[in-house]
């Protein structure tokens, strides 16, 4: 088995080249100097140091397609498993893992329980599930963590994460002493949107929105062709749009958020006060699915407040596609389970949105899509294959 290439230090051409052939697949060199902006030339200086580290190669086995009679032209091909990278999704109570080649394609996962919330016997659980996924495997070089709360990407510290209960950790920095890898640490909802805009439907777009049902409602954004942190790594809080002055009280301290109306916690909490505790976000969905009177209103609720909210995103920013996801969604451990609950939500969400949405702000495509917890651990993965494609070859 290969070791891990030796990095050089590359020009931006070079990088551009890279992250170009990892995001859309192989290519000629004159489709590469096509679909980048650069010259034969420059294709040529950028190619040559990458195929030396071993991360590239060239065959000749597609047709031209400047001609029945043309060559045949040299393609270029990323060595998938030349990098590999390992994300990790961070919750309360498991570690969701995933092994993932340059590609972001899953080549192992392993799921731990969390025993310990403490940072330092987390960092301890993270570093054994990193040794457990990476045993034999020398291409592994980087690992992405996924993490509820306020996240400073940049230095990987987790501001403050309420459901682990943390302020100011340093977790990108403790991860990477224990392991000697490069640790990227990023919110999980954006990581969940740079999965999806690397090998996802947010592929070839400029404008994506990415919104979190569960617990609290996130949202992470994609403008222009880059994942937005805002200025104090806060964008998008659609959880906390007002859509009824006079509703529920939010944690925030106002009232009528979507989060208060839309969240699993209001929902489960208006079911108990309706008469039925002790309920779980599927049993909800399943007595609505039954005609049952309190929980249809309290999804029908729920619905109209998640509309409202992405059609406030599709008013500001015109997003060409709407992702809606996560716990209230449907997400289960299992693929056969993926589409339980969502269907009852749909089409309250899209009346809503197409009620608030204005003029082609309308034309968003939207989609609910329950995704699993692996699939947030492939988006911290993507996160950390982003960041090797970016600096490659930097110190």
């Amino acid at each position: 088995m290969p070791a891990r290439p030796q990095a050089p230090t590359l020009s931006p051409a070079g990088t551009r080249v890279l992250q170009q052939l990892v995001m859309t697949g192989d290519a000629s060199r004159t489709a590469l100097a096509t679909d980048t902006g650069l010259t034969p030339g420059a294709i040529t200086r950028a190619v040559r140091p990458l195929l030396e580290a071993g991360l590239l190669d060239e065959t000749g086995g597609r047709a031209s397609t400047e001609g029945a009679l043309g060559r045949p032209a040299t393609v270029v091909t990323v060595r998938t498993e030349a990098h590999l990278a390992i994300g990790i999704k961070v919750t309360a109570d498991q570690l969701f893992g995933v092994l993932c080649d340059l590609r972001c394609r899953v080549l192992d996962e392993l799921t731990v329980p969390v025993g310990d919330h403490g940072p330092e016997a987390l960092v301890a659980q993270v570093a054994d599930l990193v040794e457990r996924l990476r045993a034999g495997r020398p291409q592994v070089g980087s690992v992405g963590l996924a993490v509820s709360g306020d996240i400073d990407a940049a230095s990987g510290h987790v501001a403050y994460s309420p459901f682990l209960g943390w302020h100011d950790v340093p977790l990108g920095q403790e991860v990477a002493r224990r392991t000697g890898l490069t640790t990227t640490v990023e919110n999980d909802v954006r990581a969940l949107l740079t999965g999806e805009r690397w090998y996802g439907v947010g592929r070839g777009l400029s404008s994506l929105a990415l919104v979190t049902v569960g617990t609290g409602i996130g949202c992470a954004l994609l403008v222009n062709g880059q994942v937005v942190h805002g200025s104090f790594g806060v964008a998008g809080e659609v959880g906390h749009v007002l859509v009824d002055p006079e509703g529920p009280l939010c944690h925030c301290g106002n009232r009528g958020c979507v989060e208060a109306v839309a969240g699993s916690a209001s929902i489960l909490e208006r079911m108990a006060q309706a008469g039925f505790p002790g309920l779980g976000i599927g049993d909800v969905a399943e007595l609505a699915r039954s005609g049952q009177p309190d929980a249809v209103r309290v999804l029908a609720d729920a619905g109209s407040a998640v509309g409202t909210g992405i059609a406030t995103i599709a008013n500001l920013l015109g997003a060409q596609h709407i992702v809606i996801t996560g716990e209230a969604i449907g997400s289960s451990p299992e693929p056969a389970d993926d589409e339980r609950d969502y269907d009852v939500m749909d089409p309250h969400v899209r009346a809503a949105f197409e009620q608030r949405a204005f003029g082609s702000a309308a034309r968003s495509a939207i989609e609910l899509r329950p995704l699993r917890f692996v699939d947030w651990a492939r988006g911290a993965a993507a996160c950390a294959v982003e960041d090797f494609v970016t600096h490659y070859g930097r110190s």
